[in-house]
């Protein structure tokens, strides 16, 4: 198969958005507060113009319980309504092997690149799920220090990797490319630096609600597990 061939672009896990959260793979939302972004409804189509671009949830984008599939979805849906579409002409100007080269360990390549593989896709469902459960861990504060950490830790290599492999992108094939995925892979940087920079206070807030819990239950085998 060309290296050149048409592919879908990682947005994201969410996915490389996430790198498909995940791929992708699952991150919660904090209960602090963090609100779900509403996902773009598609402008009335009339018989007097051509038929709007539709984002495509694929395998390569993240799937994610924080808001960040439906918020990428909406904007990403902005994106491509605003921008004109382009007809490819000839192979897509991005060499993958030199991706590959340059990023070998990004996680673009175990759960982002597009498949149709039984045996892959089956993979990736195993890895959602495991953080899946992890994620459920978290946010039912049962998970352990270890836990917690581990959670955040594989979000902020989810982010910093969509976010190396975007600019990556960019930097190699950005006057190579349609501008609509122009337009996509900056998003995906904006939006991965957006969640980075929220991560450190996340991570604080689980680790304070877990200790909150583990309090309570003390308290609660301490008292002979009598209602208060």
């Amino acid at each position: 198969m060309s290296t050149r061939a048409r592919w879908k672009l990682p947005l994201g896990t969410a996915g490389v958005l996430a790198l498909a959260a995940g791929a992708w793979l699952t991150f919660g939302v904090s209960p602090s507060g963090d609100s779900q972004a509403p996902v773009a409804t598609p402008a009335a189509m009339t018989p007097a113009t051509s038929r709007p671009p539709v984002f495509n949830a694929g395998p390569a984008v993240p799937r994610s319980l924080d808001g960040g599939l439906d918020l990428v979805g909406a904007a990403a849906a902005q994106v491509q309504a605003q921008a004109p579409q382009e007809e490819p002409s000839g192979p897509y100007p991005v060499d993958l092997e030199a991706l590959r080269a340059k990023l070998p360990d990004n996680l673009y390549w175990d759960t982002g690149v597009p498949t149709k593989e039984p045996a892959e896709l089956r993979r990736r469902a195993e890895v959602e799920a495991k953080w899946n459960t992890l994620f459920g861990r978290v946010q039912s504060n049962e998970a352990t220090v270890e836990e917690v950490q581990q959670h955040f830790e594989h979000r902020r290599k989810v982010s910093e990797d969509a976010i190396a492999f975007a600019t990556t992108m960019l930097s190699d094939y950005g006057d190579k490319l349609p501008s609509q995925d122009q337009g996509l892979l900056e998003l995906s940087v904006r939006m991965h630096r957006t969640r980075l920079a929220e991560l450190p206070r996340q991570q604080e807030e689980a680790l304070a609600r877990r200790e909150a819990h583990a309090q309570r239950q003390r308290e609660w085998r301490e008292s002979g597990g009598r209602q208060p």
